[in-house]
């Protein structure tokens, strides 16, 4: 326990006496490495330094090395867009305030000298009392840290201490993300609960990711500045608690906000804007474990496009190579890799191929790896050979935090595989899968950097994609993340998930804390990844015919419907991915009834991808998501804080997943505040209730927020076709906007907003009508003719 074990933490210190504490005001270096902190506070022999990155950011660090403090932020955040100006710092007699427009932060004074009690003598305290509060722009207490911590421990045959902080957690405060945890079937709120943030691919309920933002409903939100593993405990016994495993110092930024965009843009100043993806990413993606030539994947693509069924991206899976770590493609299964991508390319598709960190020991690089210290290494500084507790994996892992060998690592990939006319790297294995606990990176043990693999990995292919490719975006599909990760154009997934419906309803906690971690970009394998079992223990007649499937499911009888409502689900996440360890995996493979429904699904993502397009630029320029649990939206509704089984799209849709076999009804909660319409009757319903909605297998409970305008798209085959605007539903009820956006899909011309095509449209509830202004050529003029009002 951090408190009352003074022997371990300090608490909170008294505010009876001033701190005679002259007010520095040091502005932060544009472009330095690690601007300079407002001021260094000593509380008796315990410092505190508080830095602003904003208005309404600050970071604060504690240690008993002044040293520790005046490092600067770790990794993952943007130490450039440090920013005290906002800021103004007074030192009274109770304790040192600094305030902006967005937040107040005073650290308690300095301890009163007293004579110590007898249990106070036996329980002396190792360090000073640190304590703090925060007041948000309206001057309500948003934030009150108790107590801190530093134990000192050996890890990895290194000094070190376990470092953690602890607050007060009010009766009535939620807590939201913390990255991709996959232990919860429906609540959403992580209050009582203990997560072990570390990247955990062996996890029980799917692989954890550890992103350490946590967002509060009193608005504000903490990233937890250290790498190692972290505990987090939410809101148990009254208190808030981080604690990590390696550190010499507590570090963590406090975000402030009005709402939770505001709370996002916060994060995307700290850590990194994210990128608007390709075009492409928005469209369906065809994988599986796996396609064993080109013939086969032609094939697959030919078949979409003789069908008539949307698609953009076809994805070569592992094994393509003739070794592990050999970065080949081998030419008895892929004889001629430039050709099937350029008949790809023909067809409106592009490409993913995926690459892999390990080198097995009789490939061609490993001793060249080896030699040059590339590689992880154990304790005597040998290279790590596998996993010690997993007899199917072998291979050295290449040493991402060293910036040589992920500048090798690229230009291999680049060289050998990727200008073979492969669009897109999928980046596999991003914990990293080696487990580097008790090993050695370049940058230090695995334990002090226990979460970081996936951030450097993915950013060193990012630089080296953009660097070869300056104005064609990056897409990454890549399996864990860190702080900062969104910044890489990554796409990220819930990794080798289970083929069952419990898999898919943790998928829909699990995806909505991991967006409210700031990673907007996440989706997960439709179907589950996992080997198919070939019989079933439904109890309840399939609500699709599998019979003429067998070839794919065997006796699971009730895998088609499962697969079909999983990929319901998917048509309203940011991805659209197909994949899985099964025979076949592409939107036929599960019988003509199932087959007809997911056509009809895959049909309606593509007309929404004017909205969903849209949606990303909206992330782009506020760092919010679009994936959003009801609680961004709808926080002073108390009856969505817990809510994790259903979430919005975008400002419009309100999605309800279908996550058990043989359910033909669902309950769904309306938020209160405004009406709903269902989309497949238009009835108008009202907020803030329960509802009993008809889910018929080919529906899933889907609802429009009223005031809302939605643009469908033209059926086209990929997005490499230009898509014009087929029709604007309107669901009135009071006055609307959305900004309809659109440019060249590929180039990074946007960020210089150039070829940005940008439309307003305006319903105005009062007179009936729709305006638009902007958009492409015409568009004002067309806009109101396309437009169908519902319920009309």
């Amino acid at each position: 326990m951090m408190i009352p074990t003074a022997r371990r933490s300090a608490g909170c210190a008294p505010t009876r006496v001033a701190a005679a504490i002259a007010s520095a005001f040091l502005l932060a270096g544009a472009g330095a490495a690690a601007a300079a902190p407002l001021v260094t506070l000593d509380r008796n022999g315990a410092f505190v330094a508080v830095e602003a990155y904003g208005p309404n950011i600050v970071h604060v660090t504690i240690a008993v090395d002044k040293a520790e403090v005046l490092k600067g932020p770790g990794h993952g955040i943007i130490a450039q867009h440090a920013d005290n100006k906002p800021f103004q710092h007074r030192a009274a007699a109770d304790g040192d305030t600094f305030a902006s427009s967005g937040m107040t932060l005073r650290i308690n004074p300095t301890a009163v000298p007293s004579i110590p009690t007898q249990s106070q003598k036996y329980f002396a305290p190792s360090l000073a009392p640190v304590g703090l509060e925060v007041r948000n722009a309206q001057g309500q207490q948003i934030l009150k840290m108790t107590g801190w911590e530093m134990s000192p421990q050996t890890v990895n045959e290194e000094k070190t201490y376990q470092v953690g902080a602890e607050f007060h957690a009010p009766a009535d405060e939620h807590y939201y993300g913390m990255g991709q945890n996959q232990e919860s079937l429906s609540g959403l709120d992580l209050r009582g609960r203990t997560l072990d943030c570390k990247h955990w691919y062996d996890a029980p309920g799917g692989e954890t990711v550890c992103v350490p933002f946590m967002v509060s409903s009193k608005g504000y939100g903490i990233v937890w500045d250290n790498p190692s593993a972290t505990r987090f405990s939410a809101g148990v016994l009254g208190s808030t608690r981080f604690q990590s495993n390696v550190g010499e110092r507590v570090s963590f930024f406090i975000i402030t906000g009005k709402n939770a965009d505001e709370l996002y843009s916060g994060y995307a100043r700290l850590t990194g804007k994210t990128p608007i993806p390709p075009k492409a990413a928005f469209g369906l993606i065809q994988s599986k474990a796996r396609y064993d030539s080109q013939d086969q994947v032609l094939r697959i693509a030919k078949t979409y496009r003789e069908k008539r069924y949307p698609l953009d991206i076809m994805v070569v899976d592992w094994f393509y190579w003739t070794r592990m770590g050999q970065l080949d493609i081998d030419p008895a299964q892929f004889p001629d890799p430039d050709g099937m991508n350029k008949q790809l390319h023909d067809m409106g598709m592009q490409s993913i191929i995926s690459v892999w960190p390990r080198f097995e020991t009789a490939g061609r690089y490993f001793n060249e790896l080896d030699a040059k210290g590339y590689l992880l290494k154990d304790k005597d500084g040998k290279t790590q050979d596998g996993l010690p507790f997993r007899s199917d994996r072998t291979g050295g892992l290449i040493d991402s935090t060293n910036p040589a060998a992920r500048k090798w690592f690229f230009e291999k990939v680049r060289d050998n595989v990727l200008s073979h006319g492969f669009d897109y790297p999928w980046l596999d294995e991003t914990e990293p899968d080696l487990v580097p606990d008790g090993f050695r990176y370049a940058i230090g043990t695995g334990d002090r950097y226990r979460n970081l693999y996936p951030l450097v990995h993915t950013e060193g292919f990012a630089e080296g994609m953009r660097a070869w490719k300056p104005n064609r975006r990056v897409l990454i599909l890549s399996r864990a993340a860190y702080l900062g990760s969104q910044r890489t154009g990554a796409l990220f997934w819930s990794s080798d998930i289970k083929s069952t419906w419990e898999a898919l309803a943790r998928q829909i906690p699990a995806g909505l804390n991991m967006t409210a971690s700031g990673i907007a970009y996440w989706g997960n394998d439709i179907g589950g990844w996992q080997n198919l079992p070939q019989t079933t223990e439904a109890t309840r007649a399939p609500l699709l015919d599998p019979s003429d499937a067998r070839n794919v499911v065997g006796q699971n009888h009730d895998y088609p419907e499962l697969h079909t409502r999983w990929f319901q689900y998917g048509t309203f996440t940011p991805t659209l991915r197909l994949h899985g360890s099964r025979k076949e995996a592409e939107l036929w493979s599960f019988g003509k009834q199932a087959e007809a429904v997911m056509a009809k699904f895959n049909a309606l993502r593509y007309q929404l991808i004017p909205y969903i397009y849209s949606q990303a630029k909206m992330t782009y320029d506020t760092g919010a998501p679009f994936m959003r649990p009801l609680w961004m939206d709808f926080g002073t509704d108390p009856n969505v804080a817990n809510i994790g089984t259903q979430y919005m799209f975008g400002p419009a849709f309100l999605v309800a997943p279908v996550t058990e076999q043989g359910q033909t009804e669902k309950n769904v909660y309306l938020p209160a505040g405004t009406d709903w319409y269902n989309w497949w009757t238009n009835e108008k319903l009202a907020g803030g209730q329960w509802v009993k909605v008809a889910a018929p297998i080919d529906q899933i409970p889907l609802f429009v927020k009223a005031g809302s305008i939605v643009p469908l798209g033209a059926a086209v085959q990929s997005t490499a076709s230009k898509q014009a605007i087929e029709q604007i539903l309107v669901f009135p009820g009071s006055d609307a906007e959305f900004t309809l956006y659109d440019d060249d899909g590929l180039s990074y011309d946007y960020e210089k907003s150039k070829g940005v095509v940008s439309g307003k449209l305006r319903w105005k509830q009062s007179d009936g009508k729709l305006s638009a202004n902007g958009g492409p050529s015409g568009f004002a003029a067309t806009a109101p003719k396309l437009v169908k009002v519902i319920g009309r």
